[in-house]
């Protein structure tokens, strides 16, 4: 059986963006009934908040939207990349973060701005291939904004924002899992394969028997 499929969303301080993106997220695999393939956390580049829960507000438009809210903010470490399949930055500033804790090429490929996957159902490629939809490019500005200072107008605005690239985000991850449990399937056939290759009658021969 394969190990689960693990994403880790990353914002500043792990209490207003990147709780939302989890719980966003992970609703919308069990949705798709993809939560038992896959894990969803979240962190934030510093530890100012570290053991305190998400923002009020973000609490406030979670609930508002039908989406749980348990949360304990933490600190994204560097080590976490060893057992993450995905890494993504609400932000372009959490990206260029995220980028200089990653020590290799591998690690660095992991990460990617949520917005990169702004809903474009005609390519569901895999979660580690950016989706490009039609008036966004990567050079453009693809930040989920920080509501932290404003009201909770923006904090809606954030997760209309969140909601909208997870359709994006949850083809993609559905396309990786989907090949993964294929390919783990195909697998064990491959002695079967073998067998009746040199038993190309395995009926014939029971039915003689």
């Amino acid at each position: 059986m394969n190990a689960p499929f693990r994403i880790c969303f990353v914002c500043t301080g792990n209490i207003c963006r990147s709780p939302m993106a989890e719980s966003v997220l992970r609703a919308r695999l069990a949705e798709d009934g993809l939560d038992g393939l896959v894990e969803v956390g979240s962190a934030g580049t510093g530890g100012w908040h570290e053991g305190d829960g998400a923002d009020p507000r973000t609490v406030a438009v979670l609930r508002a939207g039908g989406y749980e809210t348990a949360h304990t903010a933490r600190q994204f470490h560097a080590s976490w990349f060893d057992h993450l399949d995905l890494v993504i930055a609400l932000d372009s500033g959490h990206l260029r973060e995220l980028r200089g804790l990653a020590h290799t090429a591998r690690d660095a490929a992991k990460i990617r701005l949520l917005r990169s996957y702004v809903a474009d159902m005609a390519d569901t490629g895999p979660a580690s291939e950016p989706h490009r939809a039609s008036g966004h490019s990567l050079a453009g500005d693809l930040d989920v904004p920080d509501p932290y200072y404003g009201d909770v107008v923006g904090f809606e605005e954030c997760l209309e924002m969140i909601e909208t690239a997870s359709d994006g985000l949850l083809a993609a991850v559905r396309a990786t899992v989907t090949t993964r449990t294929v390919a783990t399937a195909l697998t064990p056939g491959q002695d079967t394969d073998r067998h009746q290759a040199r038993n190309p009658h395995p009926l014939r021969e029971k039915e003689s028997a």
